[in-house]
């Protein structure tokens, strides 16, 4: 159990509402439900009944929160006695991801912490590469592939979803033919990605024009008129021009992970950047 579940908890409990305790916290309701739930399995337990007038505390609800509530006392006693030390936090950190979940995902959560802790300086490099946590070329990482190295720790994140886009005023292609459209696709050395197996699938006779490895990339090139792109949603959504495409399915979503080297599991300002991250993204 994650002290930040226990923050969701606290919310919910005095607020009554999902709605009210996203507000509080900053976070969307639907990813409050989720969280919620999710915490509820964990547990084995029925936390809060769903009541026309809000979410009221069960029996074993109850017991949770007196408990979350000793914990929070405890955890603002102890950031009281630091008497904001935290902005005393300095050095390095290196943080590496793709290039479009660094630009649209992780840089406004990164833009937060350096207010926090203007002393910190972190570096985000957006590289296609897999960078080795264990030899030190990065510190923290986000990627789609689990990691499978015996001294990193990892989590899952969150789960991304993709979504077909064309510039607006463009048909839209027939499902499962696809004849006479023209498509973006990641290069040839992406080929056996998820979503390019998809639309090989669902559009079969459609034509690759264009090619590249850079999501953004792929973004403008699609939101120039060259063709049909599946790109993450967080980035194909923001885009004002381009609109989804529905064949009947989506593409398939991607997992993202984080790992970071056991070694520097204590590094105080690689726990605050993980608690940032975790707080304002995973859902």
């Amino acid at each position: 159990m994650e002290w930040s579940d226990l923050k969701l908890f606290l919310a919910i409990a005095r607020s009554g509402t999902l709605g009210a305790a996203a507000r509080l916290l900053g976070l969307t309701q639907p990813t409050m439900g989720r969280r919620l739930r999710a915490l509820e399995a964990s547990l084995g337990q029925t936390l809060f009944q769903r009541t026309p007038d809000g979410f009221v505390l069960t029996d074993e609800g109850s017991i949770v929160f007196a408990r979350a509530e000793r914990m929070e006392e405890e955890a603002l006693s102890l950031e009281r006695e630091l008497g904001g030390h935290g902005r005393q936090l300095s050095g390095f950190l290196r943080v590496s991801s793709s290039d479009w979940f660094g630009t649209h995902v992780l840089s406004p959560v990164l833009a937060e912490f350096s207010q926090v802790y203007p002393k910190v300086v972190v570096e985000l490099l957006t590289d296609s590469r897999l960078l080795s946590l264990s030899r030190r070329e990065a510190d923290l990482v986000f990627r789609i592939a689990p990691f499978s190295e015996p001294d990193v720790i990892s989590r899952r994140l969150l789960r991304i979803e993709y979504g077909l886009y064309v510039r607006k005023g463009i048909d839209h292609p027939v499902a499962f033919n696809g004849e006479g459209s023209r498509l973006v696709v990641m290069d040839e050395a992406f080929e056996s990605m998820p979503d390019v197996q998809w639309l090989k699938r669902v559009l079969p006779k459609a034509d690759i024009v264009l090619r590249s490895n850079n999501r953004d990339v792929q973004a403008s090139l699609c939101a120039g008129g060259a063709g049909l792109a599946v790109l993450p949603r967080p980035l194909g959504d923001a885009i004002s021009t381009i609109e989804l495409v529905d064949l009947g399915e989506p593409p398939p979503g991607r997992d993202t992970w984080l790992g970071y080297h056991r070694d520097i599991r204590r590094l105080a300002r690689l726990r605050a950047l993980l608690d940032l991250v975790i707080e304002r993204l995973a859902g």
